[in-house]
């Protein structure tokens, strides 16, 4: 692997959600706390700010993304920035907002939320699918780590405060089947689990909040590896590039009271391992 590089130098206080759109060849990734949405296309960077915090996106065709909010599942027009609310997200609770989300392999959202100041137990774990949402898990604090290995059999998730990594069958439509399974524990070695993507040998690569790196885990739990990055708060890692070797990755600067120069910025390194293309969100 290459040393990571910054693929964008535009400070996030909370970077989260890169999605590598495989039509457009092009990274959109969110500062939440920041309520915007940044990409980097042929003619440098850009962004679009909205009025409540967004944190995630699957992308339904060249120019649509499904945009999580903290209010709702929406529409988004890359080109002309119009929205269309597809289904309330918590709407009627002021205390939470989404965080962590992924498309799935069977064309849903999954997607998570938390409390605005992560009240203990006050986010959930939803699925967007064929129109309708429905809570799969309850009781989450931070959610995150929201992935699918490439067989479609697995799902991944965690809540960062039990620092445990899961690992959930589904069925043949993609909805849980039986109950999660612990992958990852991460408890022992302090370590905090935040973003996740699955790569196409079926390995996870987890973005580990305060260690400045994103881990590699085989299938069956074993750590293979670490690509060390140059912020101490790494949130979110995704794959893309023309051959999809390329491991980006966001950062924070969120509650450090002196930013060192990288923190918040967002990176990209070869690795040499190819990952999944994103799967497109059906509406």
């Amino acid at each position: 692997m290459t040393t990571a590089e910054v693929f964008d130098h535009r400070r996030c206080t909370l970077g989260e959600g890169p999605l590598w759109h495989p039509e457009r060849k092009q990274l959109f990734w969110f500062d939440i706390l920041g309520k915007r949405l940044l990409t980097r296309d042929e003619d440098g960077p850009r962004h679009w700010p909205f009025d409540e915090h967004v944190s995630a996106a699957g992308w339904i065709d060249r120019d649509r993304l499904l945009i999580a909010s903290e209010t709702a599942l929406f529409r988004f027009d890359i080109e002309t920035g119009a929205r269309e609310d597809l289904v309330a997200l918590e709407a009627d609770n002021p205390a939470t907002r989404s965080n962590d989300g992924r498309a799935d392999p069977f064309g849903g959202f999954w997607i998570g939320t938390m409390g605005k100041a992560a009240e203990p137990g006050a986010g959930a774990i939803y699925r967007f699918f064929e129109g309708r949402l429905e809570r799969l898990f309850a009781g989450v604090t931070i959610s995150n780590a929201i992935s699918f290995s490439p067989d479609r059999r697995l799902a991944y998730f965690t809540d960062t405060a039990r620092r445990i990594i899961q690992r959930q069958t589904l069925d043949d439509a993609g909805w849980p089947d039986g109950a999660p399974e612990v992958f990852v524990d991460l408890s022992r070695d302090g370590l905090n689990p935040d973003g996740a993507v699955v790569d196409a040998e079926g390995c996870l690569w987890n973005a580990q909040w305060g260690a400045g790196r994103v881990a590699r885990y085989a299938p069956d739990g074993r750590f293979l590896s670490a690509v060390a990055l140059p912020a101490r708060q790494v949130s979110c890692p995704a794959f893309g590039g023309p051959h999809l070797t390329t491991l980006f990755a966001t950062s924070a600067s969120e509650g450090i009271a002196s930013p060192a120069e990288n923190d918040g910025l967002t990176f990209a390194v070869e690795t040499g391992i190819t990952g999944q293309a994103e799967h497109r969100v059906k509406v």
